[in-house]
Parts: C-alpha cells; structure tokens; sequence
C-alpha cells in the first residue's frame, strides 16, 4: 500500500498544473487535495471533517506559501510544533522569490523549497522528480499513512 500526497493548493491552474505532473510521473501514490491552509491542518490533525480518516500521515505534503485562511508558513509552524506530525516531510511549493519566505520556511523546518517554474515543461520535471523522491525513494517514518490512489477533494 503507498502513502497518500497531501497536496494544499488555492490556485486552480496550479492545482490542475500539479496533477498533471503528478499524474505523468506515474506514481501510483493518493493525492489528497485540501485548497487552504485551515483544511490542511484538519486533515493532518483528523480533526472536521477529516476526523473519520484513517490515522497515519501523508509521504509528503506539497505545501503553497500563500494560502487563504491559514498561510503555508503558519501550517508549516503548526506541523513541527505538533508531536504526531513533525516527521512529515514538508515541500513549500510556491512562486514567491522572496528571500524572507525561503528563510522563514527553512528556519520553520521545511525540507525544501521550490520555486513553481513558469515554463509547463520545467514545471512538469520538477514535481515528477519532487514526488518520485518524496512518495517512492524516501524511508517515511513509522507510523507514516499507507493508502490506496484516490483522489479527494
């Protein structure tokens, strides 16, 4: 059974941009699909309308900086602050250049940044090779969600 990808995304062509990569990719993994910050933190917590999901945590989860409600920066604090959560890997997928958001990120706890490239086909590259690594080559840590692929959303 694989681990799902937690995949927090407010911007429909980002979103549909992701998929497509994923999808390429051919990873057989779940992508879970939550639009802000605030349904992240449901999610991983179980709490809302999550609270009914199986336990154990996602492979990865592909976090936007900007998000409504609760901004990536804030999810990321609430994950490391979090004793159950803390070993997720976390992948700030953005476009913010801005040094002050790759500092604050890593100073968080992130465990990349990477810079949404503008071009399809560099895009497509960059998330098949981050969900290769973080769903396939990557060792989770016990306890980690093994699942099915489905989509939600």
């Amino acid at each position: 059974m694989l681990k799902p990808i937690l995949l927090v995304e407010d911007d429909p062509r980002d979103l549909e941009l992701t998929l497509v990569a994923l999808e390429r990719s051919q990873l057989a993994n779940e992508v879970i699909i939550v639009r802000d910050g605030e349904a992240a933190l449901e999610y991983l917590q179980r709490t809302a309308s999550y609270a009914g999901r199986a336990e154990g945590n996602p492979a990865v989860v592909l976090l936007d900086l900007k998000l409504p409600k609760v901004n990536g920066l804030e999810v990321l604090q609430t994950v490391r602050q979090t004793e159950s959560l803390r070993s997720i890997p976390v992948v700030m997928l953005t476009s913010s250049h801005e040094e002050s958001d790759v500092l604050r990120s890593y100073q968080l706890g992130v465990n990349a940044y990477v810079v949404k490239p503008v071009e399809f086909k560099q895009f497509v590259e960059a998330i098949a090779d981050l969900g290769i690594f973080w769903a396939v080559l990557n060792e989770p840590p016990p306890g980690s969600l093994r699942s099915s692929r489905r989509r939600h959303e």
